[in-house]
């Protein structure tokens, strides 16, 4: 899967009491058709006993915020799309799954990438009959003349 990148930065808009990102942070853009990619500095704590809790998600406004907007896959560099401390509740997983939106957590170097004109590429192994499964996960940014 090779789609545009849109690249929302996302370090100041969420907070320890507030770490749902909401629909209103990602209104600004035409989405349709498009990889959105949810860079809120999380992955700089990858391999620490820190990653595993207090994690930034996508609230359950936002997912179907999304899934409305024709979104073709959703990525954050955090440990979960969801809240990981609300028990069994998944709302974006399952808003985005069932609108046929592709989910890929654990990204890092999100802040390397431009908020437009990067593309992303998600290339899983041929696996069938699996729910989850690690994928190459990759952008590209043109370089610039």
């Amino acid at each position: 899967m090779d789609l545009p990148a849109e690249v929302f930065h996302l370090r100041d808009a969420w907070t320890s009491e507030q770490r749902g990102i909401r629909a209103a942070t990602l209104a600004d853009r035409e989405l349709r058709d498009t990889a959105v990619l949810l860079d809120t500095g999380w992955s700089r704590l990858l391999g620490s006993p820190a990653y595993g809790t207090g994690s930034p998600f996508l609230a359950e406004d936002a997912a179907r915020f999304l899934a409305d907007a024709g979104v073709r896959l959703v990525g954050i560099d955090a440990l979960g799309i969801d809240d990981t401390e609300s028990g069994d509740e998944r709302p974006a997983h399952s808003i985005l799954l069932a609108a046929g939106v592709h989910v890929v957590e654990h990204l890092t170097a999100l802040d390397r990438l431009p908020a437009r004109g990067a593309r992303f590429t998600a290339a899983p192994p041929a696996i069938r009959g699996f729910g989850t499964f690690p994928v190459r996960a990759f952008a590209t940014v043109p370089i610039s003349h």
